[in-house]
């Protein structure tokens, strides 16, 4: 049986929502379009690299809201790719605040070319059969959030796929993880803002995950921060509203755990396009 990471990880998980949480679609209250491109150890052949590709909107009087999504996810030989649709009720609670309810499907196609593999025993039958399998997936989380703070539990990946290669050979399965992630919003000066936040997240039995990050903002342009992965990872970020529509981010990290053979640096590209729905329409500012 292999264990290993099958669940997308971000260092700017706090700009892509609905990465992490079916409920957080329509929360930008705009129609709203992110990309972000992920690539660790670059240089590195076979080096982990994600990509996604989201938008979200919503509908019927901010009410409901729909929200689509593409990961693309690969290490080596084992190459991962979905494709999920996202449904949110929001329920207003007074001025700028929501409680969100979401549900996501989707498929997911997991590939594992075992035979591109260098052999020393070309005749080893774990190696010689490649695993090439789609399933269904869905996913469900609650979100809450107001204008200086958030908080959300998800289960993005429901589905406990088993993709076997029979009796004698190893299983591969897909983990079901839980995710626990806020943040709030401090305001220290007029034009400096700071933004604390966390992710946790527990998948089976391995060790917790966590993740603690903190950001500054400078004049509702500049965000500056860094994130640290618990025994892990160094993430710096840094991120710029370019307009009130279009922000772009970006992040390099360093491994601190225990493994650190390799480490030629992390780099994560960020772009977010929120549209305007008229030609005057007026965005506010979003720190979530």
């Amino acid at each position: 049986m292999l264990k290993a990471q099958q669940v997308a990880t971000y260092a700017q998980y706090m700009f892509n929502g609905l990465a992490v949480n079916p409920a957080y679609a329509g929360s930008e209250d705009v129609l709203t379009v992110s990309a972000i491109s992920r690539h660790q150890n670059v240089g590195l052949e076979g080096a982990p690299n994600t990509q996604t590709l989201a938008g979200h909107a919503p509908l019927l009087g901010k009410r409901v809201a729909f929200g689509a999504m593409f990961i693309h996810d690969g290490f080596g030989v084992i190459d991962q790719t979905g494709v999920h649709v996202a449904y949110a009720y929001r329920i207003p609670f007074g001025e700028k605040r929501h409680l969100s309810f979401g549900l996501q499907s989707g498929i997911i196609t997991y590939k594992a070319n075992y035979s591109d593999l260098n052999q020393f025993q070309p005749s080893d039958p774990v190696f010689n059969q490649d695993i090439r399998e789609t399933r269904p997936n869905f996913g469900a989380g609650v979100y809450y959030s107001t204008d200086k703070l958030y908080a959300g539990i998800s289960m993005p990946h429901l589905m406990n796929n088993i993709f076997d290669r029979g009796a004698d050979l190893t299983t591969v399965y897909q983990s079901v993880p839980i995710i626990l992630n806020g943040g709030y919003l401090i305001e220290i000066t007029h034009d400096v803002k700071f933004k604390p936040n966390f992710l946790f997240k527990v998948l089976d039995k391995r060790p917790i995950e966590l993740d603690i990050n903190a950001n500054f903002l400078f004049d509702e342009i500049i965000w500056v921060g860094a994130s640290y992965k618990v025994g892990s990872a160094v993430n710096i970020i840094a991120e710029i509203l370019v307009t009130d529509q279009l922000r772009l981010g970006y992040s390099y990290g360093i491994t601190t755990g225990a493994v650190r053979s390799v480490d030629l640096g992390s780099h994560e590209l960020m772009l977010n396009y929120r549209f305007k729905y008229h030609k005057y329409g007026v965005i506010t500012p979003r720190y979530f």
